[in-house]
């Protein structure tokens, strides 16, 4: 197959340096919603284009595609495809994890035999994260399962824990798996990742196929680098509009889903673009595509372009091919938001979708505060709730957990100096205000884990959280309630005890 029957426009081939053949990243353009914040639309032109511009650049574009096509084209060995077609793809990465790396690693033997060997050693990123800092014997056992897979497979990359009291002591350990990810360098734009876990579509934010499969779709991939997919129709969200300063990736997201729902999505790809989402950091990009999977979408993507290969630069030294939709593609609707007229927001209990305004939640009283995981535990989302400690120069009027992502997060809190603090690092920051201190990295309560799992909801206690599931027993006790929010509005209702618009403490 020729690469240019699928290289998309303005795409180029990036080296081991990340270094790039000088080419045109296509942008769109969208017309502002007037009368409100959002509306749905028909179709959405990108700038027209010069005809004399030279194939080199463009490729030979034989039937219009979206983003996803392309990716899935070139990695099932195809010219062209269609929304619905059954492929086979060629799986540029697999990831697993503590939780469900046990039960592929047993299918992945039972059906290609106990000595079976899996087909790329290079190809496969198991990163325990999920349960690990508890006393939980059947929880140490899958960890304990997995370095024995590891080092009979001689897995390259297994970032590995064996000392519980002290992370530091670990130097391979990494801790929450889609973060480390990125930071490790196995997202890279028009490549397949495909993960043990429903939000492996965060690393979508690099312009790559990323979703979440079964054990036993991953036991497959395990010993044959392969896997059967239907191809998704894509749905647009256009975001343009300046950024308010009180405003972060998360209510993006949580604008989206309460509006289309946790169905609106189903297996549809999410494709982000516009001026908004091309302001936004590689840290920011991750948190849009991370909750695609709360609106049922099967991937989500953001096309790569500065921001992506300047973050890329020093992470890895695989080639790689961004792709990016054809300016005739088809999706299913475009959606657009004039991001400038939006307000910081909530998920009420018992729904991602429940969707509200954080000053219309204003009496809702909570017990606690927790900034953690991959959607919320990033280096930027801590430092967005220091930004506002900061301001307020307060102390917490509730218990306020702190659960970094990675070991590298948890180095930046302690490390790197806020904005304009005077030199104060997040760690001094948090303590002024009276959090509790930033814990061992991990997933830790997102999804409640054993009943020792630090700072899991083991009362019916109220929580506001920078998570991204707000079902019943999600964190814990099957009685809790949680308000999904972004660090912003977390860290301003800690300050309070009441769920609490930020732009109290930035304004």
């Amino acid at each position: 197959m020729e690469a240019s029957h699928i290289q998309a426009t303005g795409s180029a081939l990036f080296g081991k340096k990340g270094r790039s053949i000088p080419c045109s990243s296509p942008s769109i353009v969208a017309h502002r919603c007037r009368n409100q914040s959002f509306s749905k639309i028909l179709a959405v032109m990108a700038p027209s284009r010069s005809p004399q511009r030279p194939t080199s650049t463009t490729g030979s574009v034989k039937h219009a595609m979206t983003m996803t096509e392309k990716i899935l084209a070139r990695a099932s060995e195809k010219t062209k495809l269609e929304p619905g077609e059954n492929i086979w793809v060629n799986v540029d990465v697999l990831m697993t994890h503590d939780v469900c790396g046990p039960g592929t690693i047993g299918i992945f033997k039972r059906e290609f035999g106990e000595n079976a060997k899996v087909w790329d050693r290079e190809k496969i990123v198991i990163i325990p994260d999920h349960y690990i800092f508890t006393r939980d014997e059947r929880a140490n056992r899958n960890v304990d399962i997995l370095r024995d897979f590891c080092l009979e497979q001689n897995i390259k990359y297994f970032y590995d824990i064996k000392d519980l009291g002290n992370f530091k002591a670990n130097p391979d350990y990494k801790g929450v798996c889609h973060v480390a990810l990125a930071q490790e360098g196995h997202c890279r734009p028009g490549e397949v990742l495909l993960g043990t876990d429903s939000h492996t579509c965060n690393a979508g934010a690099f312009g790559q196929f990323a979703s979440g499969i079964g054990n036993t779709d991953a036991g497959f991939v395990m010993g044959t680098g392969k896997l059967l997919l239907k191809v998704p129709p894509t749905l647009r969200f256009i975001m343009d509009g300046e950024m308010p300063s009180f405003l972060l990736a998360k209510d993006l997201i949580l604008q989206i889903i309460g509006e289309i729902s946790v169905a609106g999505a189903t297996y549809k790809s999410m494709e982000f673009v516009g001026s908004t989402v091309e302001s936004l950091s590689m840290e920011e990009r991750m948190t849009l595509c991370n909750m695609v999977v709360e609106a049922g979408g099967k991937n989500g993507v953001v096309p790569a372009d500065e921001t992506t290969f300047n973050y890329l630069e020093d992470k890895t030294s695989v080639e790689y091919q961004p792709m990016y939709s054809d300016e005739n593609a088809r999706f299913v609707h475009d959606y657009k938001f004039d991001v400038s007229k939006l307000e910081p927001l909530v998920a009420k209990p018992h729904s991602p979708d429940n969707r509200a305004l954080a000053r219309e939640c204003r009496d809702v009283k909570i017990d606690r505060v927790y900034i953690g995981s991959c959607t919320g535990g990033k280096t930027e989302d801590f430092m967005a709730a220091a930004k506002i400690f900061l301001a307020s120069g307060n102390k917490v009027k509730v218990p306020t957990f702190l659960v970094p992502a990675t070991q590298k997060v948890w180095m930046d809190l302690y490390g790197l100096p806020v904005p304009g603090s005077g030199g104060k690092t997040c760690s001094q920051i948090f303590e002024n205000a009276g959090c509790d201190t930033p814990t061992s990295p991990s997933c830790g309560a997102c999804l409640g884990g054993p009943r020792d799992t630090y700072a899991r909801m083991n009362e019916p206690q109220v929580c506001v959280s920078t998570t991204n599931r707000n079902f019943p027993g999600r964190m814990g006790h099957k009685e809790g309630q949680i308000y999904l929010a972004s660090p912003y509005t977390a860290a301003a209702s800690a300050l309070t005890g009441f769920v609490t618009d930020p732009r109290e403490f930035l304004q």
